[in-house]
Order: C-alpha cells, then sequence, then structure tokens
C-alpha cells in the first residue's frame, strides 16, 4: 500500500510573506515530489495585491504547473478596491487562481479535511 500524499496549506496574508512562502513551497516539493503532496494556497488581506505582481505571478504560474492550488479571497479582493488602493478584479486574475467567498472559511475547511497549516 502507497504513502498518503502530505496534504498541506499556506497561508499568506502579508506581502512580504510571499518571497517565503513561495521558497517553502518549492523546497516541500524537491523534498517529498510532485505526486506525493497536495498544496494549497490561501491569500487573504493584503496579499492579495501579490496577484499583480508579474515576477511573483511568473512563480506561481509554475508552482500551478505542479498541481499547486493558489486560492484568492474574495473578501479581499473586494477590499482593495476600496480607498486609494489599486484595485484587481476577480477577471484580471489569471486563470490558475480559483477565487474562494472568504479565505478564513477555505483555512477552516481545509484544516478539518487534514491539512497542514503554514504560515510563513
Amino acid at each position: 500500500m502507497g504513502k498518503q500524499a502530505l496534504r498541506v496549506l499556506f497561508h499568506v496574508n502579508e506581502m512580504e510573506k510571499w518571497d517565503t512562502a513561495l521558497g517553502n513551497i518549492t523546497n516541500l516539493i524537491k523534498d517529498v515530489g510532485h505526486g506525493a503532496v497536495e498544496i494549497k494556497v490561501v491569500a487573504n488581506g493584503p496579499s492579495v495585491a501579490a496577484f499583480s505582481d508579474s515576477s511573483r505571478l511568473q512563480a506561481m504560474s509554475a508552482l500551478a504547473s505542479e498541481w499547486v492550488v493558489f486560492l484568492a479571497c474574495r473578501n479581499s479582493l473586494k477590499n482593495m478596491c476600496t480607498g486609494t488602493n489599486t484595485c484587481l478584479t476577480e477577471e484580471a486574475l489569471p486563470s490558475f487562481i480559483q477565487i474562494v467567498p472568504a479565505g478564513i472559511t477555505e483555512i477552516v475547511r481545509s484544516q478539518s479535511e487534514g491539512f497542514a497549516y503554514v504560515k510563513p
């Protein structure tokens, strides 16, 4: 009988944590192998602004091709569009980024499904 894949949820809610998170994900995949881990990345709060950063999007796209799932909090995207912030609409997001209604709900659900929680 084969080993069950590791299930890991990375929670990024601060812009300055993206590079660490992407590095952690890359290192995890290198260490355990592509088929041995299921990875979700939930972005909420100010960190959703990274979805408009071309260099970070390149790294995310490469990881998405390795079956990493990137999830953006709809509430956080809407909050970006208030005040003087740059507005990032759901339609403007790359196709590999999925939308969840509330990042916190996705975090709680994933943990109840056996995902280990990592907050870089």
